[in-house]
């Protein structure tokens, strides 16, 4: 690289464009940040700030707030997990084979981006109450085989099947245009040189969508850590046993305690960006080590 380059854009913090206006286009960058992101997430600190140092630590030895937090992000990352060992396959499919309905499917996993969460909440509690046609059918399956039934709606149980729900549609979206720049024959040269479909699989085509899965699994995990609409309805909201943290806010907003609310909406927030930047440092690992291989 030549030394007559300016510092900037030897750095590479600037690149040349055919389409002029970086500084412009930065500054508006910035700006849109600032004002829809950095501004409101300053605004929660500073509320929050309110009840001291003490405050906090009252807030996370509480009973009620752990159990909480406890449920909304234990939940969460089951949740996120069941949808990557689901979603994965769902993606695959889409992409690698054709069938009657495909059009239908691949809309039917934008569907809970589009149905208002309250209403898939009712649904689902609806469906998973003792008496629904899932819940019911698992119960009664239960006991033909001699085991005691189990309680889905108005449980912990629930609450994760809810978010599974909500949480589908950003593994297989994130998935599907990694699978698609796969090429095929990749897989067959794997075939060729002698490796049976699970070697296949776990050494040349998982490797390529690590990265992918991990993102997907961020993004799901950070949606239903935050999720209301849909977790209220079949949660029960007992507390210290589904009850989840964002109704707790919402109890606290009703008792006109701000800075309690925004008390706990600075841990989910802490515990949210900690998980987020945890990942893209594994998935900055995984690129670097694929780029040396």
């Amino acid at each position: 690289m030549s030394s007559s380059q300016p510092l900037a854009e030897r750095i590479g913090f600037r690149r040349h464009s055919v389409i002029p206006g970086f500084g412009l286009s930065f500054g508006i960058t910035i700006f849109w940040l600032t004002l829809i992101i950095l501004i409101p997430l300053a605004a929660l600190v500073f509320r929050s700030a309110g009840i001291g140092f003490s405050g906090y630590i009252n807030l996370l030895t509480d009973a009620r707030t752990l159990n909480a937090l406890r449920i909304s992000f234990g939940c969460a990352f089951i949740a996120a997990i069941i949808n990557v060992i689901f979603g994965v396959p769902v993606a695959w499919v889409l992409v690698r084979y054709k069938f009657p309905g495909k059009r239908v499917v691949d809309a039917i996993v934008d569907l809970p981006f589009a149905l208002p969460t309250a209403v898939a909440g009712i649904a689902l509690a609806a469906l998973y109450a003792k008496n629904g046609w899932v819940g019911g059918t698992v119960n009664w399956l239960l006991g033909l085989v001699g085991l005691p039934g189990i309680k889905i709606a108005f449980s912990p149980i629930g609450i994760v099947v809810a978010l599974t729900f909500i949480g589908l549609p950003f593994v297989v979206r994130t998935v599907q245009p990694v699978i698609e720049e796969i090429d095929r024959e990749v897989e067959e040269a794997a075939a060729t040189l002698g490796a049976n479909r699970f070697q296949a699989i776990y050494r040349v085509i998982l490797p390529s969508l690590f990265p992918a899965i991990l993102t997907g699994f961020a993004l799901a995990f950070a949606r239903a850590a935050g999720e209301y609409g849909s977790v209220i309805f079949i949660a029960g909201n007992i507390p210290y046993v589904s009850e989840i943290a964002p109704l707790l806010i919402i109890i606290k907003l009703e008792e006109f305690n701000y800075e309690g609310a925004t008390a706990i909406g600075t841990v989910m927030l802490a515990v949210a960006f900690i998980m987020l930047f945890v990942i893209n440092l594994i998935q900055a690992w995984t690129r670097r080590y694929a780029n040396v291989a």
